[in-house]
């Protein structure tokens, strides 16, 4: 059984969107994460992802599902469960990701400058 998802696993003054470097659209890096330790339902992926709505992680979903980096199976039975799981092309993105969140890491008062510098400017323009 694997352990549930820290429903702070994401910290909110952390934005993935302040790196520039992206994995799919806005969720998808953060769902991937969320499936790092293996298969989880769709209600369990909507405790760390604090904002998404049931139609946008339907969508990230089936996206992902349709890029090759993550599968969806249905248990039938009286109580129908859905699982999603990475695949091994999504798993493969797992090592990337770090690298990627570790230059944000390191450049994060760059990235906050510049991202402040650019709004600055298009207040006085």
């Amino acid at each position: 059984m694997t352990e549930p998802l820290d429903p702070d696993m994401f910290d909110p003054v952390c934005p993935s969107d302040l790196s520039p470097i992206r994995f799919g659209d806005k969720w998808a890096g953060m769902i991937i994460r969320c499936l790092e330790q293996g298969p989880r339902r769709f209600s369990e992926l909507r405790i760390p992802l604090h904002g998404i709505t049931a139609k946008v992680l339907t969508q990230s979903l089936r996206t992902l599902e349709r890029d090759g980096l993550v599968t969806r199976t249905v248990h039938a039975g009286p109580a129908r469960r859905v699982d999603y799981a990475l695949t091994p092309l999504g798993r493969s993105l797992l090592a990337p990701m770090a690298t990627a969140c570790d230059w944000a890491a390191e450049h994060w008062d760059e990235l906050i400058d510049a991202r402040e510098a650019a709004s600055s400017l298009g207040d006085t323009g």
